[in-house]
């Protein structure tokens, strides 16, 4: 050793500094990534806790919401960032650990998607690294975000999306973080150019608005609004639009049960199937996909307003579980059971009303689950199409003569929508498509039916689709 180098002073070791926010946003990103949960199952439960503890790690209000951002922007925008990483190291992505990468997606998300100063979300950033990687790799994490650092948003996206009139797909796909199939099969649903396609891409990384639906019979949107900081649904006349930050879990009447959370999309479906005309007897109503619940307690409450009864099947023991706590303290009459739509119970033609709101892609949800887009593979719609058939098949032959039947999906992918429906109505017989258009008054842009598809962009709702078929024979 030098004479300078043993007369230069040494550092004293610093320990690193757990920032509470920033760790719970590490520890929800691993829950996704390593356990294949879901955010907003994942999160809800660790800013409890967060909130919970005593001393300097108790979080407050910004503290949650900043801790949310971190987790669903990071979450939302993980395409493009991927991207980014990717032309500021020097091998391929996938040779990075999971956990590194997830350190430099949330300091890329602070760079890039927020107004953190950049030498706080660098620093931040770093520290978490020293935190959960250790002190080698945080260096690593330090040289990648100091090179992020050095151009915006649209400065990366410019030089690592290829040019649009040379791969129009790839382009948008790196440009609004959607894998390429994804961006195909929504422009495949959506058609027309590129306007409309950027609006829905675009509308599938915002925050999505929480809905509260007042569920008739138990509370009326008045009451509701009186106790929350509300606006009226646009669409659905038992809908409430909360304001940013609200906490439905402190409104009492969604504690009861009397209100609930629930897309608005969501509603209208439910709200379509109870008007669609019908003659004779309209006493038996069936959710044959019941869980976890929203669209069966808002169908129990509409039918109790007519002296209905309500049938609501789920599957799953533990999903039917969550169908009768949301269907608890319904003012008419209805049973919850647990059973395989496909292979059902129930005679054939005993019910006047049916929906089946079938197991699919879930690609109207990305708002709400936006790492569903990076989990979801072409080759699992093939895996639903054999379910979604049988259970609409199963649904035209528990439904009366008359009687109508709700097929929907919360995704718009045309294998999951209209061609499920053409499918089984060549099959089957004995049913026709009913025009579900005039059964979603004030809503525009429904197209030119007898199908509706909603989207985010277009109607603020879930990209929800929904086909009303009346059996006749």
């Amino acid at each position: 050793m030098s004479e300078q180098a043993r007369r230069r002073p040494h550092k004293p070791y610093r320990r690193p500094q757990k920032d509470p926010v920033r760790m719970l946003a590490f520890e929800a990103l691993r829950a996704v990534d390593e356990r294949d949960a879901y955010a907003n199952l994942v999160l809800p439960p660790l800013l409890r806790k967060a909130r919970e503890k005593e001393g300097p790690e108790k979080f407050d209000g910004r503290d949650a919401a900043l801790a949310t951002e971190l987790v669903y922007g990071t979450l939302r925008r993980q395409g493009t960032y991927d991207a980014i990483i990717a032309a500021c190291i020097d091998r391929p992505l996938r040779e990075v650990d999971p956990p590194v990468l997830d350190v430099l997606a949330l300091g890329a998300h602070q760079l890039l998607g927020t107004r953190i100063p950049t030498h706080a979300a660098v620093s931040a950033s770093v520290e978490l690294a020293r935190v959960v990687l250790g002190d080698g790799r945080a260096k690593f994490v330090n040289a990648v975000l100091r090179k992020i650092s050095q151009q915006d948003l649209d400065a990366w996206v410019e030089q690592v999306a290829p040019p649009y009139d040379k791969d129009a797909e790839d382009h948008l796909a790196v440009v609004h973080s959607h894998p390429r199939w994804v961006v195909s099969a929504l422009w495949d649903a959506l058609g027309g150019g590129r306007a409309g396609i950027e609006s829905l891409l675009e509308a599938d990384n915002e925050r999505p608005e929480v809905t509260l639906v007042a569920r008739p019979g138990r509370v009326t949107t008045e009451e509701l609004a009186a106790t929350a900081e509300t606006e009226p649904g646009r669409w659905s006349p038992y809908a409430l639009r909360m304001a940013e930050g609200g906490e439905p879990g402190a409104i009492e009447a969604v504690r009861e049960g009397r209100a609930g959370v629930q897309d608005e999309g969501s509603q209208l479906v439910a709200i379509a199937l109870a008007n669609a005309p019908l003659e004779g007897s309209d006493t038996r109503w069936l959710d044959g996909c019941a869980g976890p619940g929203g669209k069966a307690a808002l169908l129990a409450a509409l039918a109790s307003e007519r002296g209905a009864a309500l049938l609501a099947s789920e599957k799953q023991p533990h999903r039917a579980r969550l169908v009768e706590r949301a269907l608890a303290g319904n003012p008419g009459p209805y049973q919850v059971i647990a059973a395989d739509g496909t292979r059902p119970p129930w005679s054939p033609r005993s019910f006047d009303r049916v929906l089946m709101d079938v197991p699919c892609s879930g690609l109207g949800a990305l708002r709400r689950r936006p790492e569903a887009r990076w989990r979801r593979r072409p080759e699992d719609l093939d895996g639903f199409a054999p379910l979604q058939r049988a259970l609409l098949t199963e649904a035209l032959s528990a439904v009366r003569v008359g009687g109508v039947v709700g097929y929907a999906t919360c995704s718009p992918h045309l294998a999951e929508t209209r061609v499920v429906v053409d499918d089984v109505l060549k099959k089957v017989g004995g049913a026709e498509l009913i025009d579900a258009r005039p059964l979603l008054p004030g809503v525009p842009e429904l197209g030119d039916g007898p199908d509706v598809q909603l989207w985010p962009h277009l109607h603020g709702t879930d990209a929800m689709y929904l086909a009303l078929l009346r059996r006749t024979a």
